[in-house]
């Protein structure tokens, strides 16, 4: 919860609300926890949608507090739905209505609002919950054998409607058993896990190495994306995903050493070697295949020694948005280690997160004042350093360098501590918020720095078309020759398929300005009418000779993914 109102607080939904609810599926996270915004937040809110605290009495939205229930017939005989249960047990299939949706979809507001307005489309006839990578082997080759369609369901963290069931067919849904470790090796430092292991537990596990395994010391995996706490390694590892730590121990596709995959032709194991010179990478190709190729069921990754006291936190103000990119830049490029945490925000997202983490609450709103820094004009840089004292301490020292070169005023730990308690909890306040009205979403993609401020300038153009548009941006994935951009919109809607048009504007705008469609989202089924005329036609037919090679039939994950099976009028090309 926030801090206590001095005026007027809206009545958030919060405690219990039924479990077989609509609520509970497309509310984020802890059924218990919630999040709402600190009262200076929500006066900025207030002001910027043109609202009073007469909108906020009642609730704008459906809080989704209905039982589950629709009419949406099983396809499934009777024969297949009994071989399933000899597989993996009659009580780990299920075809009741709350099962069938609550693998259906993920956590973009297109779902959330389609669930809000009690629109259920697009589900499995059936729900399994396979307990070894021997029955998923089996549960894939009898659907090749039957053409039954295949998804998987692993954390439900989808923004891009990844795990929809277009076609029916059966969801795995691996969350209850298909998630332990197979094998831990301290030598190598690396651990292999089941696809469905969630990230808490996974670096739980990896903490508590000694006590577990017997390890000489503990160790992390070093990926938390923020949607951790509600995110597999299997979703990372098919998404090619990043962590808010990724600038210094690497994206999931720099952790991952081997894969092991269920497909329509077989079984497809990659080696755990560093690094080999024998034809293409076949893991590097695996991976981001979003499961239209097979289902992953065993990872091996990287795992690093867990540091905490060495870490040095930092937070620095930068008087704009030009001088804040050139600091970001001279960090990564001056080979003097890089930062573990890189989160640079532009003036807007800077001003709202002033607000949000209660800086502009603290005496530091008058030392900017002081210091000639100006609201929607300055830029908050924070993060922290991990790794051995000596690396950190002198990664640290040398961002304080380039910072103060470049007249960035350093705000200490304070703010990047402020950021890290909400670091995974930020999520929860696009509930209490859209109970009201205000929507809140995300869009990210992959840039260098030579077409940084064309993407940034482009972009928020579009999302700023729309009146009484929130759009803030931040780069949280840093590399000498780039970075990623993300961008965060808060409208009002309330029409999913409003939010749709919307939505899938912001894509073409990202098209259009030549940046990559994603850098860690993955494509799923709502960006994949972009990725061919993003990647080039020529380009595109090498994944769709891939996908081919392994599910020439189109079990895998069918309905639009990665567009292999979208009609030619479908897709989105740039405009040259």
């Amino acid at each position: 919860m926030s801090h206590p109102y001095k005026g007027f607080e809206p009545n958030w939904v919060s405690g219990e609300f039924p479990k077989d609810s609509y609520r509970s599926i497309f509310k984020w996270g802890a059924p218990l926890e919630i999040k709402a915004p600190r009262e200076s937040l929500f006066r900025l809110m207030k002001e910027k949608f043109h609202l009073t605290d007469e909108d906020f009495r009642v609730y704008q939205e459906d809080i989704g507090f209905d039982t589950v229930s629709f009419q949406l017939p099983i396809h499934l005989s009777e024969r297949d739905l009994q071989s399933f249960a000899e597989i993996v047990g009659s009580e780990f299939v299920r075809t009741d209505d709350y099962a069938r949706l609550s693998v259906a979809y993920g956590k973009t507001m297109y779902d959330v609002l389609r669930l809000r307005n009690k629109i259920v489309e697009n589900v499995p006839d059936a729900v399994l919950y396979p307990d070894t990578k021997e029955q998923i082997e089996e549960i894939v080759a009898y659907c090749a054998e039957r053409k039954i369609p295949v998804y998987v369901y692993g954390g439900g963290s989808s923004v891009t409607r990844g795990v929809e069931c277009v076609k029916g067919g059966i969801s795995l849904d691996l969350r209850l058993r298909f998630n332990k470790v197979i094998a831990f090796n301290e030598v190598d430092q690396t651990i292999t896990v089941e696809a469905g292991m969630s990230g808490p537990k996974l670096e739980e596990t990896l903490n508590n190495a000694k006590a577990l395994f017997g390890a000489k010391r503990a160790y992390t995996c070093g990926h938390f994306p923020q949607s951790f706490e509600y995110s597999s390694v299997g979703g990372w590892v098919v998404t090619r995903g990043a962590g808010q730590n990724s600038t210094y121990y690497g994206c999931i596709s720099d952790l991952v050493m081997a894969q092991e995959y269920a497909t329509p032709i077989g079984n497809i194991k990659t080696d755990s070697y560093p690094r080999k010179a024998t034809g293409s990478d076949l893991g590097q190709i695996l991976m981001g295949s979003e499961g239209t190729y097979g289902v992953l069921t065993h990872v091996t990754l990287k795992v690093f020694r867990h540091m905490p006291k060495t870490i040095r936190r930092f937070s620095y103000m930068f008087k704009d948005w030009e001088t804040a990119q050139a600091a970001a830049r001279e960090i990564m490029q001056s080979e003097s280690g890089y930062p573990s945490v890189f989160r640079l925000s532009d003036p807007e997202e800077t001003s709202v997160m002033l607000h949000l983490y209660g800086v502009m609450d603290s005496p530091l709103k008058y030392l900017f004042k002081f210091r000639n820094f100006k609201e929607n004009e300055m830029c908050l840089f924070l993060g922290f350093t991990n790794g051995e004292n000596g690396f950190s301490r002198n990664a640290a020292k040398n961002v304080h360098r380039v910072a103060r070169r470049l007249g960035g005023m350093s705000l200490t730990g304070y703010v990047t501590r402020s950021w890290e308690k909400g670091r995974f909890n930020d999520p929860y306040m696009r509930d209490t918020l859209q109970d009201f009205g205000i929507v809140t979403d995300t869009m990210e993609c992959s840039v260098n720095w030579s077409n940084m401020a064309r993407v940034h300038r482009d972009v928020r153009a579009y999302c700023k078309s729309r009146p009484d548009t929130i759009c803030m941006t931040h780069m949280s994935h840093v590399y000498p020759q780039g970075a990623n951009l993300y961008f965060i919109f808060i409208i009002r809607e309330s029409d999913p398929e409003a939010f749709r048009q919307y939505h899938a504007g912001i894509l073409s705008a990202i098209q259009q300005s030549g940046a990559a469609m994603s850098h860690h989202h993955g494509i799923g089924k709502m960006f994949a009418p972009w990725l061919e005329g993003s990647l080039g036609r020529n380009e595109y037919d090498v994944l769709r000779t891939l996908k081919n090679h392994f599910d020439l039939d189109n079990i895998m994950n069918p309905g639009g993914t990665l567009g292999f099976d979208l009609k030619e009028n479908e897709k989105r090309f740039p405009v040259r």
